[in-house]
C-alpha cells in the first residue's frame, strides 16, 4: 500500500438504519495499529468501484479477462429473506468479502483510493447516531434450532461487561437494581438510546446506561487491573501530534481510552499502548464504538497491547475521575417499536410490559 498510514483490514459490524437511509458500519484497522469506526452507504461502495474500474482499466480486465486482478462487487438478492432489513445485512457481508479483497494484496495499485475512501469522515467523527438510527448487528452464524414450543434468548451471543462505576436503577420488575464498581453484567439486548438490558448474577434484568460498562480486562498478577484497563473511550475529531514527551499523538478519528479529566484542558489518555496527554478539545464521546464494542472486532488502539506505557507527570495537579455522562431514558414506546413480540415473551414481558426504566 502507498502512503505512511493505510487500512490493512476491515471487519463488519453492524447495518445502521436512519428512516430510508442504509450504512454500512465497518472497524477498520490502520497500519499505525490504531482502529476507527466508519459508516457507508452502498451508492458510496458502488462509486468506488466505478473509480477503481475507470482508473485501473488492466486490473478491471477491461483489456483481457485473464488480467482482471480487481474484484467483483455483487448485490443481494431481492428475494433474500428479512424485506429490506435482511437484504442490509446480506450486503453489509458481501461488502466485507469485497473490501476484505481489496486489501488482501498490498502490491495493488489502488491502496491511495482504498484510504481516502476509508479515512475517517465528518460523519463518522460525530458524538452520537442522528436520531431515529436503528443498529443491526449480524449473526455470525445460523442458531441451532429449539424445541417446539419453547422461548429462550440463550441463542443471543451473551456479552460480559464491567461497570464502571456504582449506580442504582430499577429492574425490568420494579425492584432495586444495584451494581458495584467492576461487577459483572450480561448485556442482553443493546439499544441505540443508549439505555441497554443487561443481568446480573441473580439473574435480575434492567436497562442499563451503556456509559457505565466496559470491556472486562485481564488483570495482572498482583489481582490489580493494568494501565488503561478502565475509563471512559472517546473519539479524535482530528489529528493531533505530540510536542511534549509527556504527550499522545493520534491521528483522526482514533479511538483512545480516557483515564483522568481535568478542567485545565488536557487529559490523561491511552492510545497505542502508550499514556500520556491530550487536548480534551479534539475529544469527544465515542458514541458508535461504544455502541458496536464487543467480541470479534478489531481491538482498540487503547487496548491492542499489553505493554506499559511511560509517560512522564503532568506538572498540573491531580486531574479527577468524572463519572460517565448518563443518557437520556427512551420513552417506553421507542424500546417497544424496536422489541418483538417474541422477544417481549422470552423477557417475559407482555406487548405492554415495561420498557426501560
Amino acid at each position: 500500500m502507498a502512503g505512511p498510514r493505510h487500512p490493512v483490514s476491515v471487519c463488519a459490524v453492524a447495518l445502521v438504519q436512519t428512516e430510508g437511509l442504509q450504512t454500512f458500519a465497518f472497524s477498520v484497522r490502520w497500519s499505525d495499529d490504531s482502529n476507527t469506526f466508519v459508516r457507508r452507504t452502498w451508492d458510496e461502495f458502488r462509486r468506488l468501484h466505478k473509480t477503481l474500474k475507470e482508473t485501473f482499466p488492466v486490473e478491471a480486465g477491461l483489456l483481457r479477462r485473464s488480467n482482471r486482478a480487481l474484484p467483483k462487487l455483487p448485490d443481494a438478492s431481492l428475494l433474500v429473506r428479512g424485506g429490506r432489513t435482511g437484504r442490509g445485512l446480506a450486503r453489509l457481508r458481501l461488502l466485507e468479502t469485497y473490501a476484505q479483497t481489496l486489501l488482501a494484496d498490498e502490491c495493488m495499485p489502488w491502496g491511495l483510493a482504498l484510504t481516502s475512501f476509508f479515512w475517517p469522515q465528518s460523519q463518522d467523527l460525530e458524538p452520537r447516531l442522528p436520531p431515529g438510527s436503528l443498529v443491526i448487528l449480524p449473526v455470525p452464524e445460523e442458531p441451532p434450532p429449539s424445541p417446539v414450543g419453547s422461548l429462550s434468548i440463550s441463542s443471543l451471543e451473551i456479552l460480559s461487561l464491567h461497570c464502571l462505576q456504582p449506580f442504582s436503577t430499577q429492574d425490568t420488575q420494579g425492584r432495586p437494581f444495584h451494581v458495584q464498581a467492576q461487577e459483572a453484567l450480561d448485556v442482553l439486548l443493546r439499544h441505540p438510546s443508549g439505555w441497554w438490558l443487561v443481568e446480573n448474577e441473580n439473574q435480575q434484568m434492567a436497562w442499563f446506561p451503556a456509559p457505565y460498562l466496559e470491556m472486562a480486562m485481564g488483570r495482572g498478577q498482583d489481582g490489580v487491573q493494568p494501565l488503561g484497563s478502565s475509563g471512559s473511550q472517546f473519539c479524535a475529531s482530528r489529528a493531533y501530534e505530540g510536542s511534549q514527551a509527556d504527550e499522545l499523538s493520534v491521528p483522526a478519528g482514533a479511538r483512545v481510552r480516557v483515564l483522568e479529566m481535568s478542567d485545565r484542558g488536557w487529559w490523561l489518555c491511552r492510545f497505542g499502548g502508550r499514556t500520556g496527554l491530550l487536548p480534551s478539545v479534539l475529544l469527544q464521546p465515542d458514541g458508535l464504538g461504544m455502541l458496536l464494542s464487543g467480541p470479534g472486532l478489531h481491538c482498540g488502539a487503547e487496548g491492542g497491547e499489553d505493554r506499559e506505557g511511560e509517560a512522564q507527570s503532568s506538572p498540573e495537579p491531580k486531574a479527577t475521575t468524572l463519572p460517565p455522562t448518563v443518557p437520556a431514558r427512551p420513552l417506553l414506546s421507542a424500546i417497544q417499536s424496536r422489541c418483538c413480540a417474541i422477544t417481549r415473551r422470552a423477557l417475559g414481558q407482555d406487548p405492554v410490559g415495561q420498557g426501560p426504566p
